[in-house]
């Protein structure tokens, strides 16, 4: 393997003395041998061949059978047996071009018989389902239809809509009807959810009605109560306040969404103008962003004993947050003690935290400024870089998008099964296949135990080859879905690491870097390295389907009472998780040395866990440090950018109160922007933690060269006025931030 070597600059006695530590403390040999240093080195490597050529033929092989999986699945799979609701015919309701055509909404004849056990079983009420143009508005049973009918026959016409198409008999016995399935016994007031009737409750003075009543009699005189209703819908009342919410909040996002626009613009101009001051100010702009962190977790600090202070003696404000529960009000939680004990809590711990690592870690952190700050000087020379995630997204956007498609069109393969639905579970004919031309005349239906049992639709499937690997067709595409997302991710790291690292080894900068160092990495990457980049993205995603079949393990075994079997899955969840994140990190280190010297991903991994492990001091806390001020940087965008939007949506800015819409809930928007604005300052700064990170596997490479080259190869990080000036800086910043929180908890010490 090449030898590393480092541009000389000025002098750093902080960069010196982290060399210098890291040279007295000789590497174990066990973890290689450090490289000798070579001044002919320019990195990266030019003269490259292929890499892990067998699992790139393995890649492409997949990625063509996984066309031919989508082709055939196409050709099966129809997507509206997903989207559309089946009635008991196997008919969708609404599709164009048949009688239920303008029928879209599901109709259940007797929606008491969906409380029965079976349907945890099959997965289908056990009654019969028609389509319908509309839900029923009005309560009415089959008796009460017949004798309004002599009057008027326009109870007919209306009840008639919500029977069996062709049955036009209202005459006929309500025993026959009732047997043959020709009508319902009664239709309540229902609403349509998912495009299913269901019952429209009503509170009246806190009680649950119906149509203004709690109890009812059905066509047979039965007396029947809205709790069975609620008992048959399974919680539909909840599902009814959900969907009304869901409903406000869209309303909410049609108001806002010009706004919520203007907010990530600010926040995607706000994270560019972060990054181009990274580029000339990165220490006074990083030292700013710690300040600016402090201040506001100091003055949150301070905000939450006050409120607490004030809430001390107010009554009712002692309950417990676990006793009032899921509301969706947010005022409801600011109105407890408890809640802004947690809040302070909270800020006071990650005040703490930093105030610890600013103390104990000052060192760590002049460094980790220093390698943000030529970080920063890096993406200045290949801005084009900062724009490369667009193309990961549009990957990304496209895998996900194919796999989705796939999936639905897999699940919705299959022609229509019917199967045998019994009131009685003890029916051994309950849950059999059937046929509905046949049915009646097999006699099922008048066994003692299957009496009122009928042959409706289950589901869509089949007995050919194809059918009865489905589930494992499934798995195939949540494996090739999960290989594609990942090396689509490596392909952006090798591309940026190849970047920057054409950045890291030109002699005279910007001169001697390469004419398009973008195109040219991502071009090496696709050329050289398709099968190592597969090849790690096969390891993770591997370990991430273990991790999908356990939680699915788990969801079956949740019903079982068994310690045993609960322990094991939980050592087991939390092995595969530490895993992963280990083979996450090992990949990410070992596409950079990938990117730089052109070996495979098992020498490149293997070299760079040597390299890691020669430096374990500074993976273990610089590296940690730099992306922690990364994390203050995207705090600080997302943060005020919320704290603007909450301002506007709060109506506390005077110039323009009267442009804020009025809302249902202003946090709908609010945490839309706050969470986009997060999501936008990721992206950009994802590039900047990857050019950190190829810096930082190229510095510690460069000092453990040789000891003669250690200094002069990273000495021009940190120029000696900037040491002095953020030692000075640190200090007073220590010193200040500790005063102002010894002001801030002193009194609610005193007041508790």
């Amino acid at each position: 393997m090449a030898s590393h070597r480092y541009t000389p600059g000025t002098s750093s006695a902080a960069v010196h003395s982290e060399t210098a530590a890291a040279g007295a403390a000789k590497p174990a040999p066990y973890y290689g041998e450090p490289h000798k240093f070579d001044p002919s080195f320019r990195g990266p490597v030019s003269r490259r061949s292929c890499t892990d050529v067998l699992c790139c033929l393995i890649f492409i092989i997949v990625i063509l059978s996984y066309l031919a999986l989508g082709i055939v699945a196409w050709i099966h799979g129809d997507p509206r047996k997903v989207l559309h609701p089946t009635d008991s015919y196997g008919q969708f309701c609404g599709q164009k071009g048949t009688p239920n055509a303008k029928k879209p909404i599901l109709f259940y004849f007797n929606i008491l018989k969906c409380a029965n056990p079976a349907i945890l079983i099959n997965l289908q009420c056990p009654t019969t389902q028609m389509c319908v143009s509309q839900c029923p508005d009005k309560f009415a049973t089959y008796s009460e239809m017949q004798l309004q009918h002599k009057l008027n026959r326009s109870y007919w016409e209306y009840y008639k809509q919500f029977c069996k198409p062709g049955f036009n008999n209202p005459d006929k016995p309500v025993s026959q009807v009732l047997r043959d399935e020709d009508c319902p016994s009664m239709i309540i007031p229902s609403r349509p959810f998912l495009q299913r009737c269901l019952p429209d409750f009503i509170t009246l003075n806190g009680t649950v009605t119906v149509a203004n009543r709690t109890r009812f009699k059905d066509a047979l005189e039965m007396p029947r109560s809205v709790t069975e209703l609620q008992h048959a819908a399974k919680g539909i009342t909840g599902l009814v306040d959900t969907k009304e919410m869901g409903m406000k909040i869209m309303e909410d996002y049609a108001k806002s969404w010009a706004w919520i626009l203007i907010g990530l613009l600010i926040s995607l101009a706000v994270s560019l103008v972060f990054i181009l001051l990274l580029r000339f100010t990165a220490g006074l702009l990083l030292w700013a962003t710690i300040i600016t962190v402090i201040l506001l977790l100091a003055y949150g600090m301070w905000y939450c004993s006050m409120e607490w202070s004030q809430l001390r003696h107010r009554p009712g404000s002692d309950v417990a947050i676990v006793e009032v529960g899921m509301q969706t009000d947010l005022q409801v939680y600011l109105q407890l003690r408890q809640t802004w004990i947690i809040l302070l809590a909270s800020l006071g711990v990650a005040e703490a935290t930093i105030l610890a690592m600013l103390i104990f870690l000052r060192r760590r952190v002049l460094v980790a400024i220093a390698l943000l700050r030529e970080a920063s000087k890096a993406i200045g020379h290949i801005m084009s870089t900062l724009f490369f995630p667009i193309v990961t997204f549009l990957l990304l956007t496209v895998c996900i998008s194919y796999c989705a498609v796939t999936a639905v069109y897999l699940a919705s393969s299959g022609e229509a099964i019917y199967k045998v639905m019994s009131p009685d579970v003890s029916c051994p004919y309950a849950n059999s296949t059937c046929s509905p031309e046949t049915f009646n005349r097999s006699g099922v239906s008048r066994s003692p135990l299957c009496l009122g049992s009928q042959c409706l639709f289950a589901f869509y499937g089949g007995e050919t080859p194809y059918y009865r690997y489905l589930f494992l067709l499934q798995l195939s595409n949540l494996l090739v879905f999960f290989w594609l997302v990942n090396f689509s991710l490596a392909l952006e790291q090798c591309t940026l690491a190849g970047a920057f690292a054409s950045y890291y080894w030109a002699k005279r900068k910007p001169q001697d870097i390469p004419p398009c160092p973008l195109f040219s990495s991502f071009s090496r990457a696709i050329r050289y390295h398709t099968g190592s980049l597969a090849f790690g993205a096969l390891i993770l995603s591997v370990v991430q389907l273990l991790r999908v079949i356990l939680e699915y393990l788990e969801q079956k075994l949740k019903g079982l009472d068994n310690s045993l079997s609960r322990f094991i899955m939980c050592c087991l969840k939390c092995c595969f998780w530490c895993l992963e994140k280990f083979i996450r990190y090992m990949n990410h280190n070992a596409y950079i040395m990938v990117a730089i010297y052109g070996k495979n991903f098992c020498t490149s991994a293997r070299e760079a866990f040597f390299l890691l492990m020669r430096n374990v001091v500074r993976v273990a806390v610089l590296d940690r440090v730099t992306d922690f001020l990364l994390f203050l940087g995207k705090v600080v965008i997302a943060g005020g950018v919320g704290v603007l939007a909450f301002l506007f949506f709060t109506r506390k800015i005077p110039v323009i109160q009267e442009e804020v819409p009025n809302l249902n809930y202003y946090w709908v928007p609010l945490l839309t922007v706050v969470i986009g604005a997060y999501l936008i300052a990721h992206g950009f700064f994802s590039v900047y933690a990857m050019c950190v990170d190829t810096l930082f596997l190229c510095f510690c490479s460069s000092a453990l060269g040789s000891e003669e080259a250690g200094s002069a190869a990273v000495g021009h990080l940190l120029p000696p006025l900037l040491v002095s000036l953020t030692i000075i800086i640190s200090l007073t910043i220590i010193s200040f931030s500790t005063v102002i929180v010894c002001i801030i908890i002193s009194p609610a010490v005193i007041i508790m």
